[in-house]
Protein backbone atom coordinates (compact mmCIF):
# COMPACT_ATOMS: atom_id res chain seq x y z
CA UNK A 1 0.00 0.00 0.00
CA UNK A 2 1.35 3.28 -0.82
CA UNK A 3 1.65 5.90 1.88
CA UNK A 4 -0.37 8.70 2.09
CA UNK A 5 0.31 11.88 0.11
CA UNK A 6 0.11 15.24 0.16
CA UNK A 7 0.86 18.03 -2.87
CA UNK A 8 2.26 21.24 -1.79
CA UNK A 9 1.73 24.63 -4.48
CA UNK A 10 5.30 26.09 -3.72
CA UNK A 11 4.43 29.91 -3.36
CA UNK A 12 6.33 33.05 -2.88
CA UNK A 13 5.69 33.19 1.02
CA UNK A 14 6.81 29.69 1.39
CA UNK A 15 9.54 29.25 -1.07
CA UNK A 16 11.83 29.02 2.00
CA UNK A 17 10.24 26.01 3.50
CA UNK A 18 10.87 24.04 0.32
CA UNK A 19 14.62 24.54 -0.66
CA UNK A 20 14.05 21.00 -3.07
CA UNK A 21 12.12 23.71 -5.05
CA UNK A 22 15.44 24.82 -6.89
CA UNK A 23 16.36 21.62 -8.57
CA UNK A 24 18.83 20.06 -5.23
CA UNK A 25 21.00 23.13 -5.26
CA UNK A 26 22.90 23.82 -2.03
CA UNK A 27 20.70 26.63 -0.11
CA UNK A 28 24.29 28.07 0.47
CA UNK A 29 25.48 28.56 -3.09
CA UNK A 30 25.12 31.53 -4.72
CA UNK A 31 22.95 29.81 -7.61
CA UNK A 32 20.11 28.91 -5.36
CA UNK A 33 19.57 32.48 -4.91
CA UNK A 34 19.61 33.17 -8.42
CA UNK A 35 17.40 30.37 -8.74
CA UNK A 36 14.85 32.14 -6.19
CA UNK A 37 14.86 35.51 -7.65
CA UNK A 38 13.95 34.01 -11.07
CA UNK A 39 10.83 32.07 -9.59
CA UNK A 40 9.55 35.33 -8.26
CA UNK A 41 9.71 36.99 -11.12
CA UNK A 42 7.89 34.03 -12.85
CA UNK A 43 5.27 33.55 -10.45
CA UNK A 44 4.02 37.12 -11.40
CA UNK A 45 3.58 35.53 -15.22
CA UNK A 46 1.21 32.60 -13.56
CA UNK A 47 4.51 29.77 -13.55
CA UNK A 48 2.80 26.82 -10.47
CA UNK A 49 5.13 24.63 -8.61
CA UNK A 50 3.66 21.27 -6.47
CA UNK A 51 5.81 19.05 -4.72
CA UNK A 52 4.70 15.71 -3.41
CA UNK A 53 5.66 14.96 0.07
CA UNK A 54 4.74 11.02 1.61
CA UNK A 55 4.04 10.70 5.07
CA UNK A 56 7.21 9.95 7.08
CA UNK A 57 9.24 11.10 4.67
CA UNK A 58 10.94 14.79 5.00
CA UNK A 59 12.10 15.75 1.71
CA UNK A 60 9.39 15.48 -1.36
CA UNK A 61 9.40 12.40 -3.97
CA UNK A 62 7.86 14.68 -6.75
CA UNK A 63 7.84 17.88 -8.13
CA UNK A 64 6.48 19.86 -11.23
CA UNK A 65 7.25 23.11 -13.05
CA UNK A 66 4.40 24.63 -15.34
CA UNK A 67 2.89 28.10 -16.75
CA UNK A 68 1.02 29.12 -19.48
CA UNK A 69 2.21 28.62 -22.56
CA UNK A 70 2.67 32.38 -23.77
CA UNK A 71 5.31 32.82 -20.90
CA UNK A 72 7.06 29.21 -21.32
CA UNK A 73 11.01 28.42 -21.61
CA UNK A 74 11.03 26.28 -24.43
CA UNK A 75 11.09 27.06 -28.50
CA UNK A 76 7.53 26.56 -28.66
CA UNK A 77 4.11 28.46 -29.15
CA UNK A 78 1.47 27.27 -26.89
CA UNK A 79 -0.87 30.38 -26.37
CA UNK A 80 -3.64 29.67 -24.45
CA UNK A 81 -2.22 26.23 -23.33
CA UNK A 82 -1.31 25.15 -20.06
CA UNK A 83 2.75 24.40 -20.24
CA UNK A 84 4.91 21.41 -18.53
CA UNK A 85 8.45 22.64 -17.69
CA UNK A 86 9.66 20.14 -15.46
CA UNK A 87 8.38 17.01 -13.77
CA UNK A 88 10.25 14.42 -11.25
CA UNK A 89 10.15 11.70 -9.22
CA UNK A 90 13.03 10.79 -7.17
CA UNK A 91 14.60 7.40 -5.86
CA UNK A 92 13.68 4.55 -6.88
CA UNK A 93 11.77 2.93 -4.24
CA UNK A 94 9.48 5.75 -4.98
CA UNK A 95 8.74 5.62 -8.51
CA UNK A 96 6.20 3.20 -10.60
CA UNK A 97 3.40 4.20 -7.93
CA UNK A 98 1.63 7.20 -9.66
CA UNK A 99 2.78 9.84 -8.06
CA UNK A 100 4.24 11.52 -11.40
CA UNK A 101 0.28 11.18 -13.00
CA UNK A 102 -0.82 12.31 -9.77
CA UNK A 103 1.68 15.38 -10.27
CA UNK A 104 0.51 15.80 -13.73
CA UNK A 105 -3.14 15.70 -13.12
CA UNK A 106 -2.51 18.94 -10.76
CA UNK A 107 -1.19 21.04 -14.08
CA UNK A 108 -4.57 19.39 -15.82
CA UNK A 109 -7.15 20.85 -12.75
CA UNK A 110 -4.90 23.98 -13.50
CA UNK A 111 -5.32 24.05 -17.06
CA UNK A 112 -9.09 23.43 -16.96
CA UNK A 113 -9.94 26.18 -18.62
CA UNK A 114 -7.47 26.57 -20.97
CA UNK A 115 -7.08 24.61 -24.70
CA UNK A 116 -5.10 21.51 -22.98
CA UNK A 117 -1.68 20.80 -21.42
CA UNK A 118 1.70 20.58 -23.77
CA UNK A 119 4.81 19.68 -22.60
CA UNK A 120 8.18 18.44 -24.52
CA UNK A 121 10.01 15.27 -23.22
CA UNK A 122 13.27 13.51 -24.42
CA UNK A 123 14.43 10.78 -25.19
CA UNK A 124 17.90 11.98 -23.83
CA UNK A 125 18.52 13.50 -20.20
CA UNK A 126 17.33 16.12 -18.54
CA UNK A 127 13.54 16.09 -19.27
CA UNK A 128 11.15 13.55 -18.67
CA UNK A 129 10.45 10.55 -20.97
CA UNK A 130 7.37 10.73 -23.03
CA UNK A 131 6.01 7.60 -21.51
CA UNK A 132 4.10 9.04 -18.70
CA UNK A 133 2.89 11.36 -20.35
CA UNK A 134 1.14 8.74 -22.88
CA UNK A 135 0.13 6.90 -20.19
CA UNK A 136 -1.65 10.17 -18.91
CA UNK A 137 -3.52 10.74 -22.57
CA UNK A 138 -1.58 13.02 -23.79
CA UNK A 139 -0.38 12.58 -28.14
CA UNK A 140 2.15 13.39 -29.48
CA UNK A 141 2.18 16.41 -32.02
CA UNK A 142 5.15 16.74 -33.23
CA UNK A 143 8.82 16.00 -33.02
CA UNK A 144 12.10 17.06 -33.22
CA UNK A 145 15.10 15.46 -33.42
CA UNK A 146 15.51 13.04 -29.95
CA UNK A 147 12.32 15.41 -28.42
CA UNK A 148 8.82 15.16 -28.81
CA UNK A 149 6.43 17.99 -28.52
CA UNK A 150 3.22 16.28 -26.83
CA UNK A 151 -0.52 17.80 -26.06
CA UNK A 152 -3.70 16.78 -23.82
CA UNK A 153 -6.48 18.56 -25.89
CA UNK A 154 -9.16 19.80 -24.05
CA UNK A 155 -11.27 22.22 -26.64
CA UNK A 156 -11.03 23.05 -29.84
CA UNK A 157 -8.18 25.88 -30.73
CA UNK A 158 -4.55 26.37 -32.54
CA UNK A 159 -2.22 23.75 -31.70
CA UNK A 160 0.82 24.57 -30.35
CA UNK A 161 3.72 24.07 -32.54
CA UNK A 162 7.60 23.61 -32.11
CA UNK A 163 9.51 26.94 -33.57
CA UNK A 164 12.28 26.68 -36.26
CA UNK A 165 14.84 26.09 -33.85
CA UNK A 166 17.13 25.00 -36.34
CA UNK A 167 17.29 28.28 -38.55
CA UNK A 168 17.85 30.30 -35.31
CA UNK A 169 20.60 27.92 -34.80
CA UNK A 170 22.51 28.70 -37.86
CA UNK A 171 22.91 32.39 -36.97
CA UNK A 172 25.96 31.87 -34.09
CA UNK A 173 28.69 30.84 -36.13
CA UNK A 174 30.79 31.75 -33.71
CA UNK A 175 31.67 29.85 -30.05
CA UNK A 176 29.03 30.51 -28.16
CA UNK A 177 27.33 29.32 -24.51
CA UNK A 178 23.62 30.32 -24.57
CA UNK A 179 21.32 29.66 -20.76
CA UNK A 180 18.81 30.57 -18.56
CA UNK A 181 18.24 30.67 -14.81
CA UNK A 182 15.21 28.39 -15.85
CA UNK A 183 17.78 25.85 -14.86
CA UNK A 184 19.59 26.33 -12.01
CA UNK A 185 22.05 23.69 -13.05
CA UNK A 186 22.42 25.53 -16.65
CA UNK A 187 23.48 28.62 -14.74
CA UNK A 188 25.58 26.69 -12.58
CA UNK A 189 27.90 25.73 -15.61
CA UNK A 190 28.82 28.85 -16.47
CA UNK A 191 30.45 28.99 -13.45
CA UNK A 192 32.50 25.47 -13.85
CA UNK A 193 33.95 26.16 -17.13
CA UNK A 194 34.96 29.66 -16.19
CA UNK A 195 38.26 28.10 -15.02
CA UNK A 196 38.39 25.93 -18.63
CA UNK A 197 37.95 28.58 -20.73
CA UNK A 198 40.58 30.76 -18.81
CA UNK A 199 42.89 27.50 -18.77
CA UNK A 200 42.22 27.16 -22.71
CA UNK A 201 42.45 30.87 -23.55
CA UNK A 202 38.79 30.83 -25.20
CA UNK A 203 36.46 33.43 -25.03
CA UNK A 204 33.21 32.33 -25.89
CA UNK A 205 30.00 34.55 -26.37
CA UNK A 206 27.87 33.89 -23.32
CA UNK A 207 24.51 34.86 -23.73
CA UNK A 208 21.83 34.75 -20.71
CA UNK A 209 18.28 34.42 -21.66
CA UNK A 210 15.98 36.78 -19.47
CA UNK A 211 12.60 36.41 -21.06
CA UNK A 212 10.46 33.49 -22.30
CA UNK A 213 10.25 35.35 -25.66
CA UNK A 214 13.89 34.93 -25.93
CA UNK A 215 13.54 30.95 -24.76
CA UNK A 216 10.89 30.49 -27.37
CA UNK A 217 13.34 32.18 -30.02
CA UNK A 218 16.50 29.99 -28.85
CA UNK A 219 18.24 28.00 -31.36
CA UNK A 220 17.19 24.75 -29.40
CA UNK A 221 14.06 22.55 -28.40
CA UNK A 222 15.17 22.43 -24.89
CA UNK A 223 16.17 26.21 -25.16
CA UNK A 224 17.58 27.11 -21.95
CA UNK A 225 20.72 25.52 -22.45
CA UNK A 226 22.75 25.61 -25.88
CA UNK A 227 26.76 24.93 -26.32
CA UNK A 228 26.85 26.41 -29.88
CA UNK A 229 30.12 26.01 -32.30
CA UNK A 230 30.51 26.89 -35.89
CA UNK A 231 26.50 26.68 -36.36
CA UNK A 232 26.34 23.73 -34.43
CA UNK A 233 24.75 22.43 -31.46
CA UNK A 234 26.87 20.47 -29.61
CA UNK A 235 25.22 20.39 -26.54
CA UNK A 236 21.68 21.16 -25.14
CA UNK A 237 21.02 20.20 -21.56
CA UNK A 238 23.79 20.68 -18.58
CA UNK A 239 26.91 18.51 -18.92
CA UNK A 240 29.57 17.89 -16.18
CA UNK A 241 33.44 19.48 -16.83
CA UNK A 242 34.41 16.15 -17.89
CA UNK A 243 32.25 16.17 -21.20
CA UNK A 244 32.88 20.34 -21.88
CA UNK A 245 36.64 19.14 -22.16
CA UNK A 246 36.17 16.30 -24.28
CA UNK A 247 33.74 18.81 -26.66
CA UNK A 248 36.44 21.68 -26.54
CA UNK A 249 39.09 19.23 -27.62
CA UNK A 250 37.06 16.94 -30.10
CA UNK A 251 35.11 19.98 -32.01
CA UNK A 252 36.75 23.33 -31.08
CA UNK A 253 40.52 23.20 -29.48
CA UNK A 254 41.63 21.50 -32.58
CA UNK A 255 40.05 23.48 -34.84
Amino acid sequence: MNPKTEIIEVTPENLHQHPQAICFINPRHDLYHKKVTWYREQFNLGLKIRLMYLQGETRPVGFIEYVPGEHCWRAVSARGYMFIHCLWTTGKKWQHRGYGRMLISEAEKDAREMLGVAVVTSDGPFMAGKDIFLKSGYQIIEESDQDQLLLKRFREGPLPAIHNWKDELTKYRDFTIIYSRQCPWAARFIDEVKPILEEEQLKPAIIELKTPAEAQKAPSLYGVFNLIYNGKLLADRYISTTRFRNILRARIIEL
